[in-house]
């Protein structure tokens, strides 16, 4: 009967994950390392609505999307996937939002003997809670400390725990004394499933902005280099349309040479007073206080000529 209960849970959880990958578009694959069944049954309660926490073994995973392969080959991703303390969820929602939550639900945890060290621990020095009994213990960790008011005083602080190395056994058992948890554990997500590509989950971070900009930096090169190979493209052909009206530009300043956009240059260059601006309000020469006004320049005949130019260009007329 045993037997045939545990053949019927295996044929249930099966079905359910067959479900799962019918049902939904996004896979993440995660650690559970440290990960206890209460704090799981936790991040299930605080995901509901949002995502499934499938988590079975791996060898039932692998043959359950072995099966699915035949009609999905790219799930061949995810079942390589599948070594090690791993679970998948499974969402439709936005996979950055869900990356999100998964990495928000971590429990402090106590440090625990061959551990990896998440993070630095420092030990600040002041007053414990320790009885006098831990001063030999303390002393075996090359930890300075006195007695003060019937309980052990640290004198200095103390780099216990360093990031990247294995916690002992004597360091765990102090910061347990000490009732300090310095590590929290949670689901870590390693890998994301979507749309027959899986990728780090670092590349959610990365914004529209900054792949518009890749674009576009890419896209400025590639005019460059079709510029320089006089190999016409769609992004370079703005840049060469503007280069040959530069160039037919300073023929037509440099020749008789003209068309309906040079002549305001060239005339420009044939008298470039013509475009004087107005003097700015106020005058820049204005009169001393108290000075007398300086007497009008009589008007020349090429002055008078000019005027009817000048008005045309904006250059101050009776018209205008």
């Amino acid at each position: 009967m045993a037997t045939k209960k545990v053949r019927a849970r295996k044929e249930q959880l099966a079905d359910e994950l067959k479900e799962h990958f019918d049902t939904y578009t996004t896979v993440f694959v995660v650690g559970c390392d440290n990960v206890t069944s209460n704090q799981l049954h936790e991040i299930r309660k605080d995901m509901r609505g949002d995502a499934v926490i499938y988590c079975g073994k791996n060898t039932q995973m692998r043959r359950v999307i072995r099966l699915l392969e035949v009609d999905t080959p790219d799930l061949e991703k995810i079942r390589a996937c599948c070594r090690s303390n791993v679970a998948l969820v499974f969402t439709n929602g936005d996979a950055s939002t869900i990356r999100d939550k998964i990495q928000a639900n971590k429990m402090d945890a106590p440090a625990k003997a061959g551990a990896i060290n998440q993070c630095d621990v420092i030990i600040p020095k002041g007053m414990t809670t320790l009885e006098p009994t831990m001063t030999t213990f303390l002393q075996a960790l090359n930890i300075s400390s006195k007695i003060t008011k019937g309980n052990i005083e640290i004198l200095n602080d103390e780099h216990l725990l360093k990031i990247g190395e294995k916690c002992d056994a004597s360091s765990a058992a102090l910061l347990q004394k000490l009732g300090l948890m310095p590590f929290s554990y949670g689901l870590v997500t390693q890998h994301i499933y979507q749309n027959g590509s899986i990728f780090a989950p670092e590349v959610l971070d990365i914004t529209n902005d900054q792949i518009l900009n890749s674009f576009r930096q890419g896209m400025k090169n590639v005019a460059a280099v079709s510029i320089i190979c006089n190999q016409p493209t769609t992004v370079s052909v703005p840049y060469s349309i503007l280069l040959a009206f530069s160039n037919l530009l300073a023929v037509a300043a440099a020749t008789e040479f003209t068309f309906t956009e040079a002549e305001e240059i060239k005339a420009y260059l044939a008298d470039p007073s013509k475009f004087a601006v107005a003097a700015p309000v106020g005058g820049a020469a204005a009169a001393p206080t108290g000075g007398a006004a300086p007497a009008p320049a009589e008007e020349s005949e090429d002055d008078a000529d000019a005027a009817p130019a000048a008005s045309i260009f904006g250059g101050g007329g009776d018209d205008y």
